[in-house]
Parts: structure tokens; sequence; C-alpha cells
């Protein structure tokens, strides 16, 4: 990596292509790229330095990006291969690699904490990253979501040997890795526009286990139908809420908080509190604390980790959150897979438990609406009101007959409807809300504002 001078980003806005840029302004090379749209993240990025255009014409790549020799192009699978502005750097000779590859790469020489699952990836590394800064070991995270703690999904060490790493599945990205210490959340089957079957999905993982360095550790969920196969001199631990190496004991909520002692091999951590007191984040915290125990992060540093740890954005994020019983209520969460949906409402209704739930949910990808429209639809059927947004299609051309309303029709809920993005703001004006989940992993984020002011106005 070291003769590059320049690194251009096509898809430059993605969580993950952000932290790799981040990346590399601090190593002091210059970074520029190519988004489709503006957003938060991309003026984020535009502000510390990274030059962002959002026209795919070649002219607009900077000079100082327009030489083969010192210049390192790196893309998302996300973007067509029909690209403009990756095809003229192609024809030109240009080192073209995925973004997965170059993180491979800068991680290399680190011992890397990777967690990798269907879902609670991103939480369970932030956490990780989190405790390890507290800890005063430091790391090098790479992460999926932008920490709150930090505002900034990229944190940097000049001295730490610790990478964390949220790992990902899609492309199987997360087989360039090297871990140290591996953590597996889940294996429901997702990204099946890529794998075609379930037993593909969890060969992916299967093989994701094999990458775990000798000497180093691999963390696995209890009850998954993954079958690792770890290298020889690699630890083997399971965790889970109730059961596994890793467990909670003690788990107590009320008031607002949740807190639990932590079962390891080797003691007891009383009293764990959780900054963001909701219940899928028992497991998580379990799942971090634990590959942290294992490179001998301090009891009393994860402890106040823990108890200190925001969340990441559109990570269960609470945009209104009024006092009283009759306190209005807005969180927003990035869940787009139905167990991950599921989850988050249930985590709401546990919360929440006597007061009207609404969902505003988009969903993502035509394929993945189409393998799980059922799954989705019982999900939302444990909301009392469910709105839904067009399919946001992210790399994916249309369906035909694929739609929002395949998951409408089998929502089981007395209150539901379509809107499209146009009309969401003036829609719900006619509507009254108590609790209102937002979910989704397209651009329902860039109306969460408007959506946060209209029921801020509403009527207690």
């Amino acid at each position: 990596m070291k003769q590059y001078k320049s690194f251009y980003f096509v898809g430059a806005g993605g969580i993950g292509m952000a932290a790799l840029e981040r990346y590399f302004l601090s190593r002091g090379a210059r970074v520029a790229g190519y988004d489709r749209t503006p957003s938060e993240l991309t003026d984020a990025l535009q502000a510390e330095g990274v030059e962002i255009a959002f026209d795919e014409n070649p002219d607009l790549i900077p000079d100082y990006c327009r030489n083969p020799e010192d210049t390192l192009v790196v893309y998302t699978p996300a973007v067509p291969n029909d690209h403009a502005g990756l095809c003229w750097l192609r024809d030109r000779g240009f080192e073209v690699v995925k973004r997965a590859r170059v993180l491979g790469l800068v991680t290399e020489g680190s011992r890397a904490l990777c967690f990798a699952g269907t879902h609670g990836k991103t939480t369970t590394s932030s956490m990780a990253a989190h405790i390890m800064q507290v800890s005063g070991v430091g790391c090098n995270a790479f992460l999926g979501g932008v920490l709150r703690n930090y505002g900034s999904n990229f944190l940097l060490s000049d001295t730490s040997p610790y990478a964390v790493i949220e790992a990902d599945e899609f492309d199987r990205s997360f087989h360039q890795l090297r871990p140290w210490v591996a953590v597996v959340t889940s294996t429901d089957p997702d990204h099946l526009d890529i794998y075609g079957t379930e037993e593909a999905y969890l060969e992916s993982f299967a093989h994701f286990t094999e990458l775990v360095q000798p000497g180093g550790a691999l963390i696995v969920h209890t009850g998954l139908k993954l079958k690792p196969r770890p290298q020889a001199g690699v630890r083997v631990y399971t965790y889970g809420r109730a059961d596994g190496d890793f467990h909670a004991r003690n788990i107590s909520k009320g008031g607002g908080e949740i807190t639990f002692d932590l079962v390891t091999p080797w003691e007891t951590i009383d009293d764990v509190s959780l900054g963001v007191p909701v219940d899928i984040n028992i497991e998580n915290a379990i799942a971090a604390m634990a590959a942290c125990r294992l490179v001998e992060a301090p009891v009393e540093a994860m402890r106040q980790a823990m108890a200190t740890f925001q969340g990441a954005k559109r990570r269960f994020e609470f945009w209104i959150k009024e006092p009283g019983e009759r306190g209005k209520v807005m969180i927003d969460d990035y869940a787009h897979h139905p167990d991950e949906l599921r989850a988050s409402i249930a985590s709401v209704r546990d919360l929440y438990p006597m007061r009207k739930l609404t969902v505003i949910f988009q969903p993502h990808l035509y394929t993945r609406t189409r393998d799980f429209a059922d799954q989705f639809a019982d999900a939302l059927s444990l909301a009392d009101e469910v709105i839904l947004l067009p399919i946001y299609p992210a790399r994916e051309e249309p369906i035909p007959g694929v739609s929002s309303e395949m998951i409408l029709q089998s929502v089981k809920c007395g209150e539901k409807r379509i809107y499209s993005k146009d009309n969401l703001i003036k829609s719900i004006r006619m509507l009254n809300f108590e609790v209102l989940l937002t979910a989704g992993a397209g651009d329902i984020a860039n109306l969460l504002p408007e959506v946060c002011d209209e029921m801020k106005k509403q009527q207690s």
C-alpha cells in the first residue's frame, strides 16, 4: 500500500468505505471519490478532506487521482460494472480492488477482533471498540455504523496492536480477513441474491471460521446451524443469553435500566449495566465482552465501557423520548432483515408494553423482499399500526411483481397502509403517534428529521 499517494473510492458514501477513507486521510494520503447522492456522511467526509463528486463523469476525477502509478482505486460491489468513472479507470490501467481486499491489507499486521453475523455485528463490534478505547489499549476500528461516543465509524491508534472490524458477509467480503478473535453472532439466511441457498450462506461462514489464526479464538453463538471449521490451535467458545461459555445471570430490568452478571469460563463479572438498555443488547454485550476478555481487557474497563456506550447511529437510536406515561417516543433502527425487524419491534414492546406502537418500514432490495415477504409481514404484525414505503432498490433493478404490497397484504394488524416517500410527511399529519419505530437500511434515514419534527407537533 505504501506505493500509493492517492486513493479514489467509487461508492465513497458507503459506511464501510468511509472508514477506509478516514484511515488513508490519517496517513496523509489524498483521498477522493464518487457517490450517487449527497448524505450526512458524505457531508462529514467532505469536511474532513475527501473530495467527492456526485456525477460519474470521468472528467470530475481530480488531477491527483489520474496517475495509475500512484493512485489505487477502491470500489464497492454495490456499484454497477458499467459505471462510467470505473470503466474509465479500468481502461487506463489503474489498480482497481474491492473494499474488502483493502480492508484485509490494512489490517493484516494487526491482531484483529472480527465480528460477523447476519445481524448484531455493528453493535457488537462498536461495543468492543469502545471497550478497547476505555481500557487504554486502544484499537484501529473499522465499523459499519457511526459511534455516537466518537462521532465516527473509524478509530485510530498508532500504538495498539489490535484492530476491531465489522466483518461483512456480503459478496463474501469477510473472506479477506485474518482474525485473531472471530465472533459469529447469527447465521440466518440473507443476501440470497449472492449466495443462492441457505447452504451456500452457511458454507461461507464456515470458511470464515477457518481463517482464524492459530493461537487465536473463535466465539460462536449457541444454537446456530453453522458447523465451524477452526484450524488446529484455535480456541473455540460459545456464548448466549442463558447458556454457553459466556452467558448472563441475574438479569434485572426496571426504571429504564438493564443490568446483569457476565459468567465467563474463568470468573463472574458482576453488575454490568447497559448504556443502551434494550433487551437485544444483552447478547450483544456478552459477545463484545467475551472477545475483549480474550485479549485481556480489564474487568473494570469493560464495566465502564458498557455503562457509557451510547450506541451506533441508526441502531435503536432514540430521536424523541419525552418523560411520563404519555410522553411521545420515536426510535430509529437499521433493521432490514425479518429477524432484525422482529427483534427491534419486540424490544420496543418490552420498553413500552401499554402504548400504541406504529412502525414505518422501508424494505431494502427487491430480492430480499421477494425471498422474505411473509417473514417481514409476520414481524410487522407485532405492531399496532404499519406504514410501508416503496422498496429501496440499492444496487438492484426492479423485479416484475415484487413490491411493498407483497408484505402489506399479509400484515395482520388492523391499521396498515403504503405511502410514497414524497407523500409520507403530509400523510402522517393526519395520524397521532404514541410510540413510533422507523426501520430500514435505505434512504428512509433522510426523512427522519422531518418525521421527528412532525411528530413533535402532534398532540399528546
